[in-house]
């Protein structure tokens, strides 16, 4: 996938329903794709080896195929381990909803804490993702029902906690405090985890996680109305240009089939639209990736935007301005497929079913006058309607926040969890669904107004801004002093024990 976009793309513009996109919810992931023009350097860190686990299809119930097996795969990175310490600290970075490939390559933030303290370093893969697939092909897995109804979330964790133990007991570490990490669906798990499994989980970072965007405990249009801001800030008349797009798209479709062939060929589109809801859906992932993944050091909004207001310069119409800022994203192309961000309908694809059974994330376009955006509520009749025509089964929307909590979140947690970072770039639309504010002394927010999503989990360069560096220092030292508090414990623990 060539762009200034990144390795992979992640957590997916999931699937709101509106008037110009059948079922689309933006897309999560920890990072951005590479760019063909400016590649991203990634290296394999020295010192790896890959493990795979023999995991039960199913950690809760009893039934004979709940015995069934699958491999699952975790990579431990031994650089900066000195060997079996059975107090040293084991740091996990949870994947999520790809292989765990790309997080090994670019993910830095747990390389750091790893040569901090001598650690070892796990790398965990999802279930249904990457090599960790049952039955070895996804497409067989996703189209039995009876297993893809194990791909959940509840799951995965029961996965992670397994692995984790196995992982204590073959390196003799069982008193090694373990911290997890996540980003973005992975930093809802690491969250998650910690509060679910806090025998096994010492603490957890949780980056760009947005717990919050269930059961309506969000504003359904939290997210478009910081896409909106970010390009209204960046360049008002890019974002009006923007704004006036998505009619010219509607009037040149209406004469069918001509204005299908004339927009397909002027967003040079590598097969011929078939509806204009392709090539909008298409449009709103554009916008909604830049300002998702607007980072300081590249600022993808800035660069569609400075294209389309030279394409404005130039007197070119309001089509050819939006593909200038299509191509200042993506990069020049031959063509460019309308479903590169992902199918709707891709009934494989294993986030998608995620979305659809238990991921029910509300968002929504208001009609809002400052939305860049057409109206477009989530309607959740026709998401459920949607959801039974792909896969036979309706969404259980209430299921995270009555499994994970969510409602009144800090009323329920300041006496009850410990040791959770929240942390955000307030520049990411997902930060709108985030834990902004300290919840107890030990469950903290770190958010940034410059920040985008995972940011600080990224490959730390030489020309970051201050502001991220401090952002970073802030989650080592709140880290640290977990672990500090925890060695005292144990020491204390140790202590007792050998007086009786």
């Amino acid at each position: 996938m060539d762009s200034i976009l990144s390795q992979s793309i992640v957590l997916p513009l999931l699937l709101l329903v509106s008037s110009y996109a059948s079922a689309h919810i933006p897309r999560l992931g920890v990072q951005r794709r590479a760019s063909q023009n400016k590649p991203q350097q990634a290296s394999t860190p020295d010192g790896l080896a890959t493990f795979y686990y023999k995991q039960p299809l199913d950690h809760f119930n009893y039934l004979p195929q709940s015995y069934d097996t699958f491999d699952q795969r975790y990579v431990i990175n031994f650089k900066h381990w000195q060997g079996v310490n059975p107090n040293a600290p084991i740091i996990v970075f949870f994947g999520a909803e790809e292989d765990i490939d790309s997080d090994i390559s670019f993910i830095d933030f747990p390389i750091r804490f790893a040569s901090r303290y001598k650690a070892m370093l796990v790398y965990l893969e999802h279930r249904f993702y990457g090599k960790s697939v049952p039955f070895g092909s996804i497409e067989k897995a996703m189209k039995n029902a009876s297993v893809r109804g194990h791909l959940n979330s509840a799951q995965a964790l029961a996965d992670y906690a397994e692995v984790l133990l196995h992982i204590k007991q073959m390196f003799a570490s069982q008193t090694s405090p373990i911290i997890v990490i996540g980003g973005s669906y992975g930093g809802m798990l690491a969250s998650w985890f910690r509060l679910k499994y806090p025998h096994i989980a010492l603490g957890a970072l949780a980056s760009s996680a947005p717990i919050l965007y269930f059961d309506n405990i969000t504003p359904q249009d939290g997210y478009y109305s910081i896409v909106s801001k970010s390009f209204k800030e960046t360049s008002q008349t890019c974002y009006e240009t923007i704004r006036r797009s998505w009619a010219e798209i509607d009037r040149i479709a209406k004469n069918k089939p001509e204005g299908l062939m004339i927009l397909s060929k002027r967003f040079k589109t590598c097969k011929k639209l078939n509806e204009s809801h392709e090539l909008k859906n298409h449009l709103d992932n554009v916008f909604t990736y830049a300002a998702q993944y607007n980072e300081p050091h590249e600022k993808p909004v800035r660069g569609i935007c400075a294209a389309i207001d030279e394409a404005a310069r130039k007197n070119s119409d309001v089509i050819e301005q939006v593909v200038a800022g299509v191509v200042a994203l993506m990069g020049e192309r031959d063509c460019y497929d309308v479903f590169e961000f992902g199918d709707p309908d891709n009934t494989i694809d294993p986030f998608t079913w995620q979305v659809y059974s238990e991921m029910v994330m509300p968002i929504g376009i208001s009609g809002k006058e400052d939305s860049m955006f057409p109206t477009a509520p989530f309607d959740f009749n026709k998401f459920k309607e949607d959801c039974k025509a792909l896969y036979g089964v309706s969404p259980n929307r209430h299921w995270i926040t009555t499994f994970y909590g969510g409602q009144d979140l800090k009323l329920i947690l300041h006496r009850f969890g410990s040791n959770i970072i929240f942390s955000n770039g307030l520049k990411d639309p997902y930060s709108s669904g985030g834990v902004l504010h300290n919840i107890s002394k030990s469950i903290v927010a770190i958010p940034t107004a410059e920040g985008s999503h995972c940011l600080d989990l990224q490959e730390g360069r030489e020309d970051d801004p201050e502001w991220l560096t401090s952002q970073r220092k802030a989650e080592m030292d709140i880290i640290d002093v977990w672990i500090s508090k925890y060695y005292v414990d144990l020491l204390q623990s140790n202590q007792t024990l050998g007086a009786h």
